[in-house]
């Protein structure tokens, strides 16, 4: 029987078919029929293995199921990423257990984890009634599907898949053979019997040549991951409403984070397209400052600090403690450039071309990451954190050059690539940098400098009221002389800049509301503006959550939950959240799962929750 066979697109999964596994340091997308159809190793922004999402054909999977029709529920193991994905067939029912190996050491934010480098992905099968027919296939394709490897058996139960310099052991207690590139295992279960598979990436197999290696030793690996996933977890301090999609969050984000540096990925994937067919797909497997920033400000409302900690260590690596230097994005290991370049050997999700791997806006200039760097500082002092010196230094070398450089134009929050503009959103988190640093330095009671940069801030605050707010439009518009609202302007009242009750605050959120937002209440990021990229997108989710902020700020809280409600009801059936979706529909788009929107979740259920003490509670201003 042929086991790649020829399909069409129809055969791709939506988006939200996929449940996330990771070890903080790689990870892997399992589709609902028990298939990793995406995965990157040993890193997140690695060259995929298995990658059929981006090429149903060519692009290789890892498939471990019941054959035949099934009936399928699935979860995480509470408070932890391992994934249960539960098949009831006609003969029985069976559970299929993924997970990514931790243990407590790999939690550890001051410096290299327990990890021995070598990633691993484990699978188990369980029958746990009745019967199962299994089938376990392995077909890895190297370098995003472009290399097509040769299978080698040690044993039946040991193998070992190569190409050119990439290689991967299986270990599986069930018989393998070879097959097309690749190694099956098939096989019948009874009530309580299991397969376990290990995938094993690296230079040396998993002792598949040595008596003492125990199948049975996964279960202890399991039981260690699940105690790390849940220590870490019950370490946080949050109880209120919504308290499982919050949690569900912040063990997202937990998982997208690169733990040997401390760096915070936008998300797992590459090329998921913003519009099915379109060409806005994007490599967003790095750290962005921005994207990190919302994302540990998140936790940090839950009461985990060491990840905030962590980032700032990384920020100070990141630029050798000098402004100048300051990227708006990294590699996992701090690499500045990103080259952008286009994969003609991958089809794309349902033909969504091209993919991309690389990321060309690592180039731009965008002036609002210095006010995320304050705000993440300001954040973590006002929970008990402490900055040391060199630290402070680097922030007034920040703030320093927000006060030369507020002025100029740059290519804001969207990365757009048309030209570049005076866009509000970036004045406006220059404002915050300053503000920011000049609580700071208070805090640290250090004077030197806040004369001035009182003097700035108000410089800053002025131009904006006097250029970016558009009279004739009653809001805030997207940049000096624009009269085209940005959804990124519902930071405005989020951050301090004006109160949520101020008129042109309020102005310009019903403008948003009615021309930004679709039928269904979820908002767009802009409309009408030539941003230098083909076709359309979807609904953006953060954004829609920042009007759900916006909403609570007002009063209008009834409303608020209810946009929130239906926001959350487009999460799939485990409470993941890509970065976009279509309004009409509620699929998801783009890539998945994403730190922006997860961040949004655990954001806007925190003040929601917080309502109910302080309706003037603000969940972003210092």
């Amino acid at each position: 029987m042929p086991i790649l066979e020829t399909i069409n697109n129809s055969t791709y999964p939506p988006i939200s078919d996929y449940g996330l596994i990771s070890d903080m340091r790689s990870s892997a997308l399992v589709s609902m029929e028990g298939s990793i159809d995406w995965c990157c190793l040993p890193k997140f922004d690695s060259a995929s293995i298995f990658g059929r999402l981006l090429d149903w054909n060519h692009g290789g999977y890892f498939k471990l199921a019941p054959i035949g029709n099934s009936t399928i529920s699935r979860r995480y193991i509470p408070q932890t990423n391992v994934l249960e994905t539960t098949f009831q067939t006609d003969s029985g029912v069976s559970t299929l257990t993924d997970f990514m190996p931790v243990n407590g050491s790999c939690f550890n934010t001051d410096g290299p984890s327990g990890h021995d480098n070598n990633a691993r992905l484990i699978r188990t099968l369980q029958c746990t009634s009745g019967t199962a027919q299994f089938l376990m296939e392995c077909y890895p394709r190297f370098y995003y599907g472009s290399i097509l490897p040769s299978p080698i058996l040690t044993n039946e139960h040991f193998g070992m898949i190569k190409g050119a310099n990439y290689q991967v052991h299986i270990a599986c207690s069930a018989p393998m053979n070879k097959w097309d590139n690749g190694l099956i295992s098939k096989g019948r279960l009874v009530t309580s019997q299991k397969i376990h598979v290990l995938l094993y990436f690296g230079e040396q197999s998993p002792n598949n040549n040595s008596k003492s290696f125990s199948f049975d030793g996964l279960e202890t690996t399991l039981s260690e991951t699940v105690d790390s996933w849940k220590a870490w977890s019950s370490a946080g301090t949050y109880s209120g409403m919504y308290k499982d999609a919050v949690e569900r969050s912040a063990l997202t984000l937990k998982a997208l984070t690169y733990q040997p540096s401390g760096g915070l990925v936008a998300a797992p994937t590459t090329s998921l397209p913003e519009a099915i067919g379109g060409a806005r797909n994007w490599d967003y497997r790095y750290t962005w400052i921005r994207d990190a920033y919302f994302g540990f400000s998140s936790l940090s409302l839950l009461g985990y600090l060491e990840e905030t900690k962590s980032f700032t260590s990384w920020l100070a690596r990141s630029t050798n403690r000098s402004a100048n230097d300051l990227q708006v994005m990294y590699g996992l290991q701090w690499e500045r450039q990103l080259t952008e370049i286009e994969l003609p050997n991958l089809r794309g999700y349902y033909d969504s071309k091209p993919v991309r791997i690389g990321n060309a806006a690592h180039s731009q200039v965008q002036l609002d990451i210095y006010g995320e760097i304050f705000d993440t500082t300001q954040r973590y002092i006002q929970k008990g954190g402490k900055i040391d010196k060199s630290y402070w230094e680097f922030l007034v070398n920040v703030a320093d050059y927000v006060s030369l450089h507020w002025k100029d134009p740059d290519d804001g929050i969207w990365e757009t690539r048309s030209t570049k503009a005076h866009f509000v959103f970036s004045k406006v988190w220059c404002w915050v940098a300053i503000d920011r640093a000049i609580k700071t330095a208070n805090h640290l009671q250090d004077t030197r400098h806040i004369d001035k940069w009182k003097r700035t801030r108000w410089e800053i605050k002025k131009d904006i009221l006097d250029k970016g707010f558009n009279s004739e439009k009653g809001a805030f518009v997207q940049s000096y002389g624009s009269t085209l609202l940005d959804a990124s302007l519902l930071t405005m009242p989020l951050v301090g800049f004006i109160s949520p009750k101020d008129p042109k605050a309020i102005s310009t959120v019903r403008a948003i509301e009615k021309e930004l937002t679709s039928t269904q209440g979820f908002v767009y990021r802009y409309k009408g503006y030539d941003d230098g990229i083909e076709g359309g997108e979807g609904a953006f989710i953060i954004c829609t959550f920042w009007l759900v902020d916006n909403l609570v700020l007002l009063g209008e809280v009834e409303k608020a939950r209810s946009l929130y409600k239906t926001l959350m009801n487009c999460s799939n059936d485990l409470g993941l959240l890509s970065e976009q979706l279509d309004p009409e529909t509620g699929d998801l788009l783009g890539n998945f799962p994403q730190t922006f929107s997860h961040a949004g979740i655990i954001n806007t259920s925190y003040l929601l929750n917080k309502h109910n003490f302080d309706a003037k509670y603000s969940i972003i201003s210092s």
